[in-house]
């Protein structure tokens, strides 16, 4: 087997969790760092063989900062690749311009559409969705200062809601929150600026339910305390990062039943989905009484995530940059 030493220029814990451990679990070399003067240092004595980024993150969420990559990428003479993760809402606004000043060797997207789009401006272009990784997501204890009901771990997006209200992932919200504040079900809230959003829901949200920011791992914790774990979608044609995060660490996932949903998952099963208030309503009614179908669900949540860990996500990427001729 060829290994290959790969460099992520990002150290953000929602990125370095995930698909570099699917690297390193295939026996890649893997380092991580900023685009800096350190980085500099790094690919010198590193030598990487493959540079990745991904997502739009604080090292590369600037042109002065992408320049540097870019620059970084040349002194290295390593292959480039970028995983575009906030496609298709940020496509114009942030994949391509970071595209076009960082001109990466292949670029992997989340969704899958947006793969002709690229391929229109003569980019190599697959799809790549998102992943778990067993050692970082998983089951665990669950913690007192978490245990709950209900949990909605995610951000509030209030600049969004005023330019879109309408958009999906505030319809799915109020689809899987309203049911549960107006039957009195506590819903803790982690994540920023959700005191600046009580209006999206119908009913009233007790300032204790909000929580604020949670470091990454925490979340895990939380996933692992509460009955029920609320993953709202963004579209119907694409699933969140923390849907399989969320399963592989053994919650209770109620979210919406789409398409891709039942594409990947079997609801009942393997998660809980909804279409509208009223069924969230009966889908809390009859799982909340019943801990024994509960659990049996959260073990069959971890084996359905473990067909989609970084492990796997990260061979893939390698036999795609081979049959590319990338590496």
């Amino acid at each position: 087997m060829t290994v290959y030493r790969i460099l992520f220029l990002e150290t953000h814990p929602m990125w370095i969790y995930g698909l570099p451990k699917g690297f390193e679990k295939l026996g890649h070399k893997v380092k991580t760092c900023t685009p800096s003067k350190k980085a500099e240092q790094l690919i010198k004595q590193f030598k990487p063989t493959l540079i990745m980024a991904m997502g739009w993150t604080p090292a590369n969420s600037t042109p002065s900062k992408q320049r540097l990559i870019a620059k970084l990428v040349r002194m290295s003479r390593a292959p480039f690749v970028y995983w575009s993760t906030e496609d298709p809402g940020y496509t114009e606004v942030f994949s391509l311009p970071l595209i076009r000043r960082t001109k990466p060797d292949f670029v992997f997207t989340i969704h899958g559409p947006t793969v002709q789009k690229f391929r229109k401006k003569s980019l190599q272009v697959a799809h790549l969705d998102f992943g778990s990784d067993p050692a970082t997501h998983r089951r665990l204890k669950s913690v007192k200062k978490y245990k709950g009901e209900a949990a909605l771990v995610a951000n509030a997006y209030p600049q969004l809601y005023v330019q879109k209200p309408g958009h999906y992932r505030f319809n799915s919200l109020r689809k899987l929150v309203n049911p549960l504040l107006k039957t009195g079900v506590k819903v803790d809230l982690y994540g920023r600026y959700w005191g600046n959003m009580k209006k999206i829901f119908d009913a009233k949200v007790p300032k204790s339910s909000i929580h604020g920011y949670l470091p990454y791992k925490e979340a895990i914790k939380v996933y692992n305390s509460v009955n029920f774990v609320i993953g709202p979608q963004n579209a119907e044609d694409r699933l969140t990062q923390r849907t399989y995060e969320i399963l592989a660490s053994g919650g209770l996932l109620i979210t919406d039943d789409t398409p891709e949903v039942r594409k990947w998952f079997r609801p009942g099963r393997d998660l809980l989905v909804s279409s509208s208030e009223k069924e969230t309503k009966k889908l809390i009614l009859k799982y909340s009484k019943n801990a024994k179908l509960r659990e049996k669900i959260r073990a069959n949540a971890v084996k359905a995530a473990a067909r989609h860990t970084y492990q796997k996500r990260a061979a893939y990427v390698i036999k795609t940059l081979r049959n590319h001729g990338i590496i």
